[in-house]
């Protein structure tokens, strides 16, 4: 079991698939529900980055589109309808229950320069000194291949890093890693904490399930190792309920937990 009352900073990944329906229209309940969660954890004394997927997810549905666009205009298009949507209920939920919220949008360039960097950082410090609740986003309407991070299971793991976090938590559309997909092997065996990530951790990974987002198992792993060397526990688990969150800073036992040695 992991003790939480030694994180008191928590980056706080959030998938497409539990913020939107499959329509691509917004998922109201389950995003109320995370923000009210989100605002107790912070309640607690925790301090709490949210790094949130969604918005091409819910722009192509609020623009009215059967699917998911490929081409890049249009991605981008959607991206800057949907940045809007989901910031506007973050606000409106968040400030229902007395939090202040911040928008900030990250291209995978902020490590190119020392400067660029400790600006980013600079801006989390002073976010975390105002008691505001920082809401991260891949600036998607901008971002090109050159800049591209390309899934924010890795923008997760970057903000932790940067922000010197002490976990990450990745709310996933599965209860976390098992041997072999679930979805096509039921014999599949969960795998509840790994404390390497060897060859057969990565064999075990595979795409995204939802068809919404752009993240996967392998890229949830590609966190889970950047974080663990950088001395940060992670953790994967199903982000379908958002009180499950409750359930995994209680101390019990749920989804998987990767182990830093710190």
């Amino acid at each position: 079991m992991a003790d939480f009352s030694k994180y008191e900073k928590i980056v706080i990944k959030v998938g497409t698939s539990t913020l939107a329906h499959h329509s691509g229209m917004v998922n109201l309940r389950n995003m109320e529900n995370l923000t009210k969660v989100l605002a107790d954890i912070k309640n607690m004394g925790k301090h709490i980055i949210l790094v949130s997927s969604g918005a091409i997810g819910v722009g192509f549905g609020k623009l009215g589109m059967k699917s998911r666009p490929t081409d890049t205009p249009s991605k981008q298009a959607a991206a800057a309808v949907g940045q809007c949507e989901l910031m506007y209920l973050y606000d409106k939920y968040f400030t229902e229950y007395n939090h202040k919220v911040a928008q900030i949008l990250l291209t995978g360039d902020i490590l190119d320069s020392e400067e660029r960097t400790q600006n980013v950082r600079n801006t989390f410090a002073r976010l975390e000194e105002m008691n505001v609740l920082p809401i991260v986003n891949e600036n998607d309407t901008v971002a090109v291949e050159e800049i591209v991070v390309g899934d924010n299971d890795t923008l997760s793991a970057l903000v932790a890093t940067l922000t010197d976090a002490d976990a990450l938590i990745i709310l996933s559309d599965i209860d976390g890693l098992y041997d072999d997909n679930p979805n096509e092997n039921p014999d599949a065996k969960f795998i509840s904490d790994v404390y390497e990530i060897n060859d057969e951790i990565i064999a075990a990974a595979g795409g995204s399930s939802s068809g919404l987002g752009t993240g996967g198992m392998a890229t949830k792993i590609r966190a889970a190792t950047i974080t663990t060397q950088a001395g940060i526990d992670c953790f994967i688990i199903n982000g379908a309920n958002p009180e499950n969150l409750y359930t995994l800073i209680d101390g019990e036992k749920i989804g998987t937990h990767f182990h830093s040695g710190r």
